[in-house]
């Protein structure tokens, strides 16, 4: 009886969709949507993917990738793999000024200071962390990466953090689509591992990354939740030998920082 009530609430669904769009808010609410879904998938989605993704009818979604490619908004990915993001939005996110980088740049710069690393800031994706801003450190030696470049969120310090404060259906979804690939001899590659260390990362509330996504780095990290519902997380990587030589101090000023910007948050 449930999967024939799923059945007809699909196909009721699927005739909706098929009818000509409501509104142009309505339209915009899709192509968004459809935006979004395919911004979690690099590589690229085919139209029977993101259909199911954002639960329209097939040919709802081919009318809105054909729209949203004439402008350039989504381009040709691969014979395998459809659509991906378009050219256009490069203009787009150049002109854009996330708030959230604003108001955490001080705890950055701040940060830096005192430690003399790299303080990263990143947000928190389908299945990755994707860096939004960044503050070199001042040592010789440093671990440097670039706004725009993700990291998988099982073997970061930001990533571990992020996931962590996720809710029950947040962390459903991530067991469905994060794959535990291997990026050193460090990473953590099952599930049994990865729930505990989700559970000493609870209990302190700081994340570590041992040399599990690039080997000669280490890093620590403390994430929040923004007001807009983001995952947001503050790192810290270091080289390994001066990470441990000062983990204790580097953790001390990651939450003394931490709770100051908090509080400048409520």
């Amino acid at each position: 009886m449930e999967n024939m009530s799923t059945k007809k609430l699909y196909a009721s669904k699927v005739a909706q969709d098929s009818r000509p769009e409501k509104s142009g808010i309505q339209v915009i609410e899709r192509a968004a949507d459809i935006l979004r879904t395919v911004a979690q998938s690099p590589r690229g989605l085919s139209l029977g993917e993101i259909a199911l993704h954002v639960g329209l009818a097939r040919s709802t979604v081919q009318r809105i990738v054909d729209a949203l490619t004439k402008e350039n908004l989504l381009m040709g990915a691969s014979a395998s793999h459809g659509v991906k993001l378009g050219p256009a939005l490069i203009a787009l996110g150049a002109a854009t000024h996330f708030p959230i980088t604003d108001l955490v740049r001080p705890t950055l710069e701040a940060l830096a200071k005192r430690t003399g690393e790299t303080v990263d800031l990143s947000l928190a994706t389908r299945d990755e962390m994707i860096f939004l801003d960044q503050v070199p450190g001042t040592h010789r030696l440093a671990a440097v990466s670039s706004v725009g470049v993700t990291f998988p969120l099982h073997c970061s310090a930001n990533g571990k953090a992020a996931v962590a404060l996720m809710n029950e259906s947040e962390l459903k979804r991530v067991r469905k689509t994060l794959g535990l690939a291997r990026q050193t001899a460090n990473t953590i590659t099952d599930w049994e591992s990865f729930d505990s260390e989700l559970t000493r990362v609870r209990q302190t509330g700081v994340a570590y990354d041992r040399e599990e996504t690039s080997v000669g780095i280490c890093a620590i990290a403390k994430a929040f939740r923004s007001h807009a519902g983001d995952l947001v997380a503050i790192s810290i990587p270091v080289p390994t030998m001066r990470f441990t030589a000062n983990e204790s101090d580097l953790v001390n000023v990651l939450e003394l920082e931490f709770n100051v910007l908090l509080k400048k948050l409520r």
